[in-house]
């Protein structure tokens, strides 16, 4: 009988079920090589009887349905992948790189992933403090002495739980027309040399406050411990170990891959560079729906995390206001109506300069969803109608993609 070899993409999903329901820490760290990426050996039929199971034919049908009315009817216009258990049910790419040019987009197309890059860099600090190179307990002034702002650790960093202003509105007046384009060394000298310091949003530790200023920090912290610039360390300790070929920072992208680079856009409308693109950390990663499935799908292989660490970073952390959306360690969750501290859903959303981005799982049903977009639509973050069909419940939580769009 012939033997089917699936890429990552297809049959990682296989494991995600084990994954989440172990209750115990794995103290090793596997190594980022080709071993995390075996290949999983289906036989036709082993995939048929998946498909089966899954009912992947009528699954496939009906989100084609729903894509072509959110791309006619909506202006969706971007790429999708969408798989579940082993099996891609939905793959497609709608419209253009470039509403000018005219150029049409493919599914290796790079989109500014906005807000999702906040999660390599989570997991990025993460890698650090399962190295013991930092602790998630560590304050900032560990790392930079002169920092204003006491009391704020790297888990308040990473929960969005520190307080801190938004570098976004705190500087933007007294910046945008004196000063050349900021990097992130730019908006940490901000905060230091401010005067008077522009107050705090709140105390650390006490309320969610979801905060771009956050992640900035964080990627200033990762490039203090690993002595890499940002950049170079997302490429070289995930992007290439990951085979995510097609995926970059901002601007450092090799010239074979800048003919795929998109444009964001505003209706028809391309928008131009934006002032603080330059500012890595809370946004600045380029990826395609095939790159960002491989990133995702490695996570919960372990190839970068151990179980602990990555048990760590899907553990709600915020409950002093009742409702189902709460936050890790760079992952948004949703958990149960019920209960807290039980994630149903672990997913994150981005938009900015013209870009509208969705990263959504459900580890309970093995399902995925990308949708990455170069146009801005709320049509991207419109999922609930792919729940149902993906659960075959017909009753997909309400909430379930209405509050999934970020401040980036």
């Amino acid at each position: 009988m012939k033997i089917k070899w699936l890429s990552p993409i297809l049959y990682i999903p296989l494991i995600l079920v084990m994954l989440f329901s172990s209750c115990k820490s794995k103290q090793h760290l596997v190594p980022v090589t080709k071993q995390c990426f075996e290949k999983l050996k289906l036989t036709t039929a082993q995939e048929r009887a998946i498909r089966k199971e899954i009912h992947a034919t009528e699954k496939t049908g009906r989100i084609d349905s729903l894509f072509q009315k959110k791309h006619l009817r909506q202006g969706f216009n971007g790429t999708v992948l969408i798989a579940q258990k082993g099996v891609v049910l939905y793959e497609n790419v709608f419209g253009y790189q470039d509403f000018t040019a005219k150029t049409p987009l493919y599914l290796n197309s790079a989109f500014q992933l906005a807000s999702i890059s906040k999660t390599f860099t989570g997991v990025a600090i993460l890698m650090m403090v399962q190295e013991g190179k930092l602790k998630i307990t560590d304050s900032i002034q560990k790392f930079f002495p002169d920092f204003p702002y006491h009391g704020i650790s790297i888990e308040n960093l990473l929960s969005h739980r520190s307080g801190l202003p938004n570098y976004l509105y705190t500087f933007e007046d007294k910046h945008r027309s004196a000063a050349s384009p900021p990097t992130n060394d730019s908006i940490l000298n901000w905060f230091i040399q401010a005067d008077p310091i522009p107050p705090a949003y709140g105390k650390p530790g006490v309320h969610f406050s979801y905060n771009n200023s956050n992640y900035v920090i964080l990627a200033c912290i990762l490039q203090k411990v690993s002595r890499m610039k940002y950049a170079d360390f997302i490429r070289s300790r995930i992007l290439l170990p990951l085979e995510m070929l097609h995926s970059y920072i901002d601007t450092i992208a090799p010239d074979s891959l800048l003919h795929l680079r998109t444009s964001g856009h505003d209706g028809n409308h391309t928008r131009e560079r934006d002032f603080y693109d330059g500012v890595y950390g809370d946004k600045g990663v380029y990826s395609t729906v095939e790159d960002i499935a491989k990133w995702y799908y490695a996570l919960q292989n372990e190839c970068l995390l151990n179980h602990y660490w990555l048990n760590q970073a899907f553990t709600p952390r915020s409950f002093e206001k009742k409702g189902r959306h709460n936050y890790g360690l760079g992952f948004r969750l949703m958990t149960q109506s019920t209960n807290m501290k039980k994630v149903e859903y672990i997913y994150h959303g981005g938009w900015w300069a013209g870009y509208s981005t969705m990263l959504w799982s459900s580890p309970s049903y093995e399902y995925v969803i990308i949708i990455l977009g170069n146009k801005k639509s709320m049509a991207v973050y419109e999922i609930k109608p792919i729940i149902e069909i993906l659960e075959e419940k017909g009753k997909a939580d309400e909430e379930a993609g209405e509050d999934a769009t970020d401040s980036l």
